[in-house]
């Protein structure tokens, strides 16, 4: 089974920026469709920034285009989403879940899903 890790969350002032890593174990992470979502307290879960398995196309919601970029390592079977400029509401817990050969990382079609790593953007 696929296993994620999340890191990199932690405490920034707006206009700061963070880098969150997502780890993969167990298959190579180029096979499966990457997506990195949030839940900010009382609020539900939204996909922020997806890359394709494969081709490595790229989307991001219109809250964060400009802002925040995903990439993704082979070599380190992982894959990061660099986020600047950052602002209290992007305040919230950041998952990335992961669909096998996916393309677009609807919610609903993701397989496997990390624990979450906490984002807090506060002065």
């Amino acid at each position: 089974q696929v296993q994620l890790v999340e890191s990199g969350g932690g405490l920034v002032q707006p206009g700061g920026s963070l880098r969150l890593s997502c780890a993969v174990s167990r298959f190579p992470v180029n096979y499966y469709a990457i997506g990195w979502f949030r839940q900010a307290p009382g609020k539900e879960r939204e996909g922020v920034s997806c890359i394709s398995s494969g081709y490595d196309n790229t989307y991001y919601a219109d809250s964060v285009k400009g802002r925040f970029t995903i990439s993704r390592d082979n070599a380190k079977n992982s894959v990061y989403l660099q986020m600047n400029s950052l602002k209290p509401e992007d305040t919230a817990v950041y998952y990335c879940a992961a669909e096998r050969y996916g393309s677009t990382c609807p919610e609903y079609a993701m397989d496997y899903w990390g624990k979450g790593t906490l984002v807090t953007v506060s002065s």
